[in-house]
C-alpha cells in the first residue's frame, strides 16, 4: 500500500504490538491471583473497527488464536463507543469457562475506533468442582457460570448488578473482583494507547497501516507455504480418554498445501464425546495458526493476516468442532495440544523438517479448599528440531505461561512444595535430544480437593525423523499411581507428585551431520 514500505510496516507493527504488551503489563501488575499475576495465564490483543486482529502481545497461543471469535461475537451485540463486554461462553466467542474475556469498544469522538480485548484464566468460575476444571463433566453448565457476551460497562457506568451476579456464582469472589478490575484496566490502557497512536499519526494513516500490516503478514505466510511446495500428508493421534471413559479418542487430519494455501481436513476425527475434551472449532483454528506461525521467521508480525491462507474442514459436531451443550474445559487445554501435535506430525510425514512432539499436555492441576482455589499448568520437555535440542521445563505448544514460583504458591495457599526439579533423562534421545520434563511434589496442609486433567501418561511424545520418543508423564498420590484425569479428596500430609513428559528427539543418533 502506498506510503508503507517494509520499513514503515515494521515500525507500525512495533507500535501496535507495544500497545498490546503494555496492556499485559497493566494486567499482571493489577491482578490478585498468582495464576494471572505470576504465571501470566492471560492474553491481550488489539482489533480494528472491523474486528480484525491487528496486534497481540507474546502471550498464550490458544487464547490469541481464538480471540477474534470473541470480538466477532461482541460486534453482533451492537456495541456502543466505550462499552465493555464480558463473556466466556465457548459457543459465543469463548474457549472454556475459566477464560473470562473482556472486550472494550474503543471510543474516539463518539465512534468505535477499534477494540481492546483481554482474556484471562480465572482460578474459579463456579461449577461442580473447585477451580472450574472438573473431572467427569458431561455438559457445559456443570463447568461453571456461562456468560454470553454481556454489557458490563455502558455509558461509562459499571453494571454493579451484573458484577454481583458473577461474583455470587464463584468460590473466591474477592479474588475474582480484583482480577476483573485488572482486566478492565488493561482494556482501558489498550484503548488509550490506540487513541494516542491515531492522534499522533492520523486516523486515516493508522487505518491504512493496519490494512498494509495484515496484507504484509499474509504475503509472508503465503510465500512460506509456497516454499514448502505441493504437500498432501496424513496423520493420526489420540487423546487418552475423555474423563468419563478411558477409551482412546482419535484425531485425524489430511493436510494439503497448494499454491500458498493450507487446507486441513479433519475427516475421521472422533464425534463429540461425553466428557470435557471437546472444544469449539475456534480452538482448532488457534492450533492451526500456531503451527503456521512456527514455520515463519520471527520478524513476521502475528495478526489476522497469517490466518487468511488457512482453511479448516471438520466433520459436523466432532470433538474439535463441538456444539452446545458439550463440556469443553479440557478441550481448550489438552485437545488444543493434541491438534498441534497432529499438525506437526503431518508436516513431518510430508518430509518437512518439523520439530518432534513436545510434552503435548498442559498438566492441569487444580486444588480447592475452604475459601481458596489454586490452578496451574506445568511445563515439560520441548521437542527437538533440526536446529538443536529441545529446552527443558518449559510450557510448549498452545501454552506460553510461566511456572508458578514456589514462594508465591506457598505464601497464598495451604500447600508446600517438597521438590521442584528437572526430570532428568525424560527427553527422547537422538541426534538432537528432546527436552526434559519437571517433577513437582506438593504436600497438602489442610483438607482439599485436587483435580487433574493431563495427557501423555500412556502414549509418549513422538520423536521426529528417527529420533527417540520422550518419556510419558506420571501422576502419583503418596507414591501410588493416579489416572491421567481424576478428582481426589486429600487430607493433611498427603503428597501429590506430578512428573511431566519429556519431548521427542530429532534424528537418529547414527545419522551423519550435514552442514
Amino acid at each position: 500500500m502506498s506510503g508503507f514500505d517494509p520499513l514503515a510496516i515494521r515500525v507500525f507493527a512495533s507500535s501496535v504490538a507495544m500497545i498490546a504488551e503494555e496492556m499485559g503489563a497493566v494486567l499482571t501488575r493489577g491482578s490478585l491471583s498468582p495464576n494471572i499475576r505470576e504465571r501470566r495465564d492471560a492474553s491481550c490483543a488489539l482489533f480494528d473497527p472491523d474486528g480484525r486482529m491487528i496486534a497481540q502481545a507474546a502471550h498464550i497461543p490458544v487464547h490469541l488464536g481464538a480471540m477474534p471469535e470473541a470480538v466477532r461475537a461482541v460486534r453482533t451485540r451492537g456495541p456502543r463507543p466505550g462499552d465493555v463486554f464480558l463473556l466466556n461462553d465457548p459457543y459465543h466467542g469463548g474457549s472454556h469457562l475459566p477464560d473470562l474475556t473482556m472486550v472494550e469498544a474503543i471510543d474516539e469522538g463518539g465512534l468505535i475506533a477499534g477494540f481492546a480485548a483481554v482474556r484471562a484464566h480465572h482460578a474459579d468460575v463456579g461449577g461442580m468442582s473447585p477451580g472450574s476444571m472438573p473431572f467427569g463433566a458431561t455438559e457445559l453448565v456443570q463447568e461453571g457460570l456461562v456468560l454470553p457476551p454481556v454489557r458490563l460497562v455502558a455509558g461509562g457506568t459499571l453494571d454493579e448488578s451484573l458484577l454481583a451476579l458473577v461474583l455470587a456464582n464463584v468460590r473466591t469472589p474477592d479474588e475474582r473482583r480484583g482480577d476483573l478490575a485488572a482486566q478492565q484496566s488493561a482494556c482501558h490502557a489498550g484503548a488509550a494507547g490506540w487513541r494516542a497512536l491515531r492522534e499522533r499519526e492520523g486516523s486515516a494513516r493508522v487505518e491504512a497501516g493496519a490494512s498494509a500490516l495484515l496484507d504484509y503478514s499474509e504475503r509472508r505466510a503465503v510465500a512460506r507455504l509456497r516454499e514448502l511446495g505441493d504437500i498432501e500428508a496424513e496423520a493420526e493421534d489420540f487423546l487418552e480418554g475423555d474423563g468419563v471413559t478411558d477409551a482412546l479418542v482419535p484425531l485425524r487430519v489430511r493436510m494439503r498445501v497448494r499454491d500458498g494455501r493450507l487446507t486441513l481436513d479433519f475427516a475421521g476425527t472422533s464425534p463429540r464425546v461425553r466428557g470435557n475434551v471437546n472444544c469449539p472449532v475456534a480452538v482448532a483454528r488457534a492450533a492451526a495458526l500456531f503451527v503456521l506461525r512456527s514455520l515463519l521467521d520471527d520478524d513476521v508480525p502475528t495478526n489476522d493476516g497469517i490466518a487468511r491462507p488457512i482453511e479448516i474442514l471438520t466433520p459436523d459436531d466432532c470433538v474439535i468442532a463441538a456444539r452446545w451443550p458439550s463440556a469443553v474445559a479440557a478441550g481448550n487445554v489438552e485437545t488444543s495440544q493434541r491438534i498441534t501435535d497432529l499438525l506437526f506430525a503431518a508436516l513431518a510425514n510430508a518430509g518437512v523438517a518439523a520439530p518432534a512432539q513436545g510434552q503435548g499436555t498442559m498438566n492441569n492441576v487444580t486444588f480447592g479448599g475452604a475459601g481458596w482455589t489454586f490452578y496451574e499448568t506445568l511445563g515439560g520437555g520441548q521437542g527437538a528440531s533440526a536446529k538443536g535440542p529441545g529446552p527443558s521445563a518449559v510450557h510448549v505448544g498452545m501454552s506460553n505461561t510461566r511456572n508458578t514460583p514456589i514462594e508465591s504458591l506457598e505464601q497464598a495457599y495451604p500447600l508446600r512444595v517438597d521438590e521442584y526439579s528437572i526430570r532428568r533423562g525424560s527427553g527422547g534421545r537422538g541426534r538432537e535430544n528432546g527436552g526434559d520434563g519437571v517433577l513437582r511434589r506438593y504436600r497438602v496442609l489442610e483438607r482439599c480437593t485436587v483435580t487433574l486433567l493431563t495427557e501423555r501418561r500412556v502414549r509418549a511424545p513422538r520423536g521426529s525423523h528417527g529420533g527417540g520418543d520422550g518419556a510419558t508423564g506420571r501422576n502419583l498420590l503418596n507414591g501410588e499411581a493416579l489416572p491421567s484425569k481424576c478428582r481426589v479428596e486429600l487430607q493433611p500430609g498427603d503428597v501429590l507428585t506430578i512428573e511431566t513428559p519429556g519431548g521427542g528427539a530429532y534424528g537418529a543418533v547414527a545419522e551423519p551431520e550435514f552442514g
